[in-house]
């Protein structure tokens, strides 16, 4: 099993979640970044309310930490209903999601992480519990069966995925709203630090201070604020509470975050694709082997920000290293003339 990560969007445990679930903003005016979203919300959230009517149902897909589930309790509280929360790999039966949906109240929010991982038997009860708000299901077999229709009270799904492209068609054309949640920049970054150190009771923490916690929080709120966590607790064990640059600088060190927010885990991935394939390139399943790590997690959880950051390019013959990727690792090797690496033939 991969190591837990600090700077992974996911949530590492129970206490994490509780954490977040503090710092959470409950109105759509308090909420940072994805502006475009936002607005979309806003109007669709006041024309429900005016015609009294449930809000049109909601995917949200991106990286995990971008707000998904914290949008879901932000709509809940704006239409002043109930919300439910539960997974797709949490649903295995029929009974399952038809008990969950017979729970709800009118207007009440219905929010399904990793809805991509439903199993394809209970999207099929999701299609007219959507559409008609009832939902159909046989009981016995043979002769004897029978199919039960069971009225729902009129509710909203929000169904959230970091892998979109695994939703099928039919559940994807029922939401009204489909979104793709991006990466905050800095600013939003630090807006967000600034209202979460403010709720934790830190003492006056500066721009300066907290820009150095937002430029290696990967452009995830969840990282910011778990990079915001271990940085009080170093201050308040190290250095009598006392916040500064130098204080941050050396909590993000002790747990092995650099400047730009990579951990060892992308560190090493750099240099094993540097060092061992000449900045490439190779095949993704060839680096999990040497790293003897899962090709999957690499997949999901390094190489998306190190795409982002321009540290690495995925190629037609395999992953490659980016000369600002060597530079950065300081690595002596020259990728601009793209002649490196061991498998520079045609594929």
């Amino acid at each position: 099993m991969a190591k837990e990560r600090i700077v992974s969007g996911s949530t590492r445990d129970t206490n994490e979640e509780a954490f977040n679930l503090s710092l959470r903003p409950e109105q759509l005016h308090d909420y940072v970044g994805q502006s475009r979203l936002v607005e979309k919300l806003k109007i669709a959230l006041t024309a429900a309310k005016q015609r009294k009517d449930p809000m049109e149902h909601v995917l949200l897909h991106g990286p995990p930490g971008l707000g998904k589930t914290t949008l879901s309790h932000v709509i809940a509280n704006e239409m002043g209903t109930h919300l439910a929360v539960t997974s797709g790999p949490a649903l295995t039966k029929g009974s399952d999601l038809v008990g969950t949906l017979t729970k709800l109240q009118a207007h009440d929010v219905l929010f399904i992480d990793e809805i991509h991982r439903l199993p394809v038997a209970l999207e099929e009860y999701l299609y007219s519990a959507m559409e008609d708000f009832k939902v159909e299901f046989v009981v016995d077999s043979g002769m004897h069966a029978k199919t039960i229709t069971l009225p729902l009270k009129p509710f909203t799904l929000i169904g959230a995925t970091t892998r979109a492209g695994l939703l099928s068609g039919p559940m994807r054309s029922r939401f009204g709203i489909t979104h793709h949640l991006d990466f905050y920049d800095e600013q939003e970054l630090l807006s967000i630090l600034h209202r979460s150190a403010n709720l934790l009771n830190m003492q006056n923490p500066t721009d300066e201070t907290l820009s150095l916690i937002a430029t290696r929080s990967r452009g995830t709120p969840r990282v910011a604020n778990r990079l915001l966590r271990r940085v009080r607790d170093f201050s308040q064990i190290r250095h009598a509470d006392k916040l500064n640059e130098q204080v941050v600088n050396e909590a993000l060190e002790l747990e092995g975050v650099d400047t730009l927010g990579l951990d060892e885990l992308d560190r090493q991935y750099l240099r094993t694709l540097g060092d061992i394939y000449r900045g490439g390139p190779a095949g993704l399943e060839a680096i999990a082997a040497t790293l003897s790590e899962d090709a999957g997690t690499l997949e999901d959880m390094v190489e998306p920000f190190l795409l982002q950051i321009g540290f690495l390019a995925r190629t037609r013959r395999g992953r490659q290293l980016t000369q600002r990727a060597a530079e950065h690792m300081g690595m002596n090797i020259d990728l601009t003339d793209g002649s490196n690496g061991l498998f520079n033939g045609n594929s």
